[in-house]
């Protein structure tokens, strides 16, 4: 896995990122390429992970950090910029080499981050999908992502978080062959021959 990144400017710049699509969401009831998510589901799912982040790089385990957040209010634009805020401030004041708690896995702080920043990356591709926005992601945030999950190939859809990876020949965008890596399909590799 690529270390060469910056992995806090990028945890910036994906969060911009769903923040962008969130701006324009108008069909909170929309479905996404999660399934049986609506878009009201995805983005909750997304904002209580930030929710936990600074428990968790606190050193609570998941069930303390579950326990210590509260229940999401209405306006989801207004709690991701909160909780968005707090995980960017949890990010930059925690050491990359700590180790953090998770449910079944210790890791590093940094290895956390990665994952992280590959989940809203993700996320934020499934966002733009379900509410027609625009779709291209920020090429550093996509070259970081694939670092993390290519190496993965063989066990993302074991995980139970991805869908099975569709294929694609390398002459794909690298953003259409990290969507389908975690079984996601956005079309764009059809017109490369």
């Amino acid at each position: 896995m690529s270390r060469d990144h910056d992995w806090l400017a990028l945890q910036k710049q994906a969060h911009r990122e769903f923040a962008t699509r969130l701006g324009v969401v108008t069909d909170w009831d929309a479905p996404t390429p999660d399934d049986g998510w609506s878009v009201r589901d995805l983005v909750s799912h997304v904002i209580e992970e930030q929710q936990q982040v600074p428990h968790l790089l606190a050193g609570r385990t998941v069930a303390q950090a579950r326990h210590a957040v509260g229940s999401l209010g209405d306006d989801l634009r207004a709690e991701w910029r909160l909780y968005s805020l707090a995980a960017i401030a949890a990010w930059e004041a925690v050491r990359l080499d700590a180790v953090v708690t998770l449910s079944a896995d210790t890791m590093t702080v940094a290895d956390f981050l990665r994952e992280q920043v590959s989940e809203v990356t993700i996320h934020a591709w499934d966002l733009a999908r379900a509410i027609g926005a625009a779709e291209e992601l920020d090429d550093d945030l996509v070259q970081a992502v694939w670092t993390v999950f290519e190496p993965q190939r063989a066990t993302l859809s074991a995980s139970g978080l991805y869908a099975s990876p569709i294929p694609l020949p390398e002459s794909a965008p690298l953003q259409s062959r990290l969507l389908a890596l975690t079984g996601r399909d956005d079309h764009e590799w059809a017109s490369v021959a």
